[in-house]
């Protein structure tokens, strides 16, 4: 087994200092699959956030002036230095994340794919000559740093996330200060390692582990900070963007989700029986883009649901490093209570227990993957987000009624569809209201294309070429007297 003890570092880097909090107190890192501590990390203030936010400053300017291609540079450092510790860092986020090591290995691979993309973005900041209306005039735009960026991300994909929000920043010529997850702090703390490694300068990359409420708190005050970008839920997004009025902060935000999952009668039934398994249990459930609400038209309903329940009681529930492990870990006691709650509330208003329904005989986090059949729009999952391995399976009769059930949410992040029907295909384009689409697929996400929800699962896009702009401020300028 490869190890990545040489990667763990239990302190936060602060202007170039790895340090512990000024309490001196300490915050276990445990892993989910075992409940062992593998490690401990500072249990950080707002204090040690203010001074990461004053060393971030500090180095702004002389980081934003640096040529181009030297920002360049230093950017495929870093993603090489990603690839170059691809299985250790894989390890580490198993170890305190839960996922299987397959998943861990993409996820890795894909954080370094992001930070090559946005290298490759930060040639094409273009601004614009505009026509000027009147003779003896030039007028221009030209595109600048944003300044300071916070950026707040969340267990689920502790690296991917990170790399979708610091390889545009640093791309755009902007310092950082960093919140991981407090469940999975190592797999943040080693961006400040590696971005050592890759020679960026003291305070451009600053990592900060502990007290959310206190490092948030300092981050939305702080006039320092000019953006903030997070992946969370959609009650926090929503606490943060009205903590952000106060100084009127630049906001990314990537929330929740309650993503639909449309089987229509002529679809290739092994391909979505198979979309369904790696939409739903990847990461055990426990993923924003995770299909939430399983459509499956009448006229195919029963074939469907055997064959998918037939894959799901195969699945592999075992600890992320074990071999053939497919799903591992809940992260937390809460997240197998909420999965219980669920299922009570289902089965009770008339949903059919087709496999699975409680915990694991692994015990521990372990929990059994579900499948629930009848589903109606007055169970719980149907309005709140699963996060969890339990697939709820809905009838539904005509194609209007598909997309009417998938609309009828305050959530807009992903959607999914299965058919062999180019002219439905363009209708879903146009009715389904969210911002990411996969039709007969549902591994979407590629940093050539932007990541980002619309109604409340967010604003804002991560990835593409539009994933640099919200890091960058637009400046008009007129010349007069030519």
């Amino acid at each position: 087994m490869t190890d990545f003890s040489h990667l763990v570092r239990e302190a936060n880097l602060i202007g170039g200092a790895w340090v512990g909090a000024d309490s001196g107190t300490m915050i276990d890192v445990t892993n989910p699959a075992t409940g062992a501590v593998i490690a401990r990390v500072p249990n950080a203030g707002a204090d040690e956030t203010r001074r990461a936010i004053d060393a971030a400053h500090a180095a702004f300017p002389a980081y934003a002036a640096l040529p181009l291609n030297e920002r360049v540079a230093m950017l495929r450092r870093l993603h090489q230095a990603i690839l170059d510790h691809q299985e250790p860092l894989a390890r580490m986020m198993t170890a305190e994340q839960g996922k299987p090591l397959s998943e861990a290995r993409a996820e890795v691979g894909s954080s370094a794919a992001y930070v090559l993309w946005f290298a490759e973005e930060a040639r094409r900041i273009y601004g614009e000559i505009i026509p000027s209306p009147v003779a003896g005039r030039r007028l221009m735009t030209t595109k600048h740093p944003v300044g300071v960026v916070a950026a707040i991300t969340p267990w689920n994909f502790p690296s991917s996330m990170l790399a979708r929000k610091i390889g545009p920043a640093l791309a755009a010529g902007c310092t950082v200060v960093v919140k991981p997850a407090s469940a999975t702090p190592l797999s943040g703390l080693v961006w400040g390692h590696l971005a050592e490694q890759a020679g960026f300068p003291a305070g451009v990359v600053n990592v900060l582990t502990g007290s959310a409420r206190a490092i948030g708190g300092e981050i939305m005050t702080n006039t320092k900070v000019r953006k903030i970008t997070f992946t969370g839920s959609t009650e926090i997004g929503k606490d943060l963007i009205r903590a952000a009025a106060g100084t009127v902060k630049r906001v990314s935000m990537e929330l929740g989700g309650n993503a639909p999952f449309i089987v229509f009668d002529d679809a290739d039934l092994d391909r979505a029986v198979s979309g369904a398994i790696t939409a739903k249990f990847r990461n055990a459930g426990q993923t924003c883009i995770c299909t939430n609400r399983l459509y499956v038209q009448s006229g195919i309903y029963d074939r469907f649901t055997a064959a998918f329940a037939e894959r799901v009681t195969a699945l592999k529930v075992a600890p992320g490093d074990e071999d053939g492990a497919e799903q591992g870990p809940m992260i937390d006691e809460a997240a197998v209570e909420k999965m219980e709650n669920l299922l009570a509330d289902a089965l009770e208003k008339g949903g059919q227990l087709v496999t699975g329904g409680g915990r694991h005989a692994r015990g521990g986090l372990f929990f059994q993957p579900t499948v629930i059949s009848d589903a109606t729009p007055a169970m719980r999952f149907s309005s709140e987000e699963i996060f969890g391995p339990v697939a709820a399976i809905y009838k539904f009769e005509t194609e209007d009624q598909a997309i009417s059930l998938a609309n009828d949410t305050e959530y807009g992040l992903a959607a999914y569809a299965y058919t062999q029907d180019m002219r439905r295909v363009f209708r879903l384009q146009d009715q389904l209201g969210y911002g990411l689409l996969g039709i007969n697929e549902v591994l979407i996400v590629t940093p050539e294309a932007p990541f980002g929800g619309i109604k409340e699962s967010g604003m804002g896009r991560e990835g593409g070429r539009q994933g640099i702009e919200d890091f960058l401020d637009l400046k008009y300028t007129c010349i007069g007297g030519l």
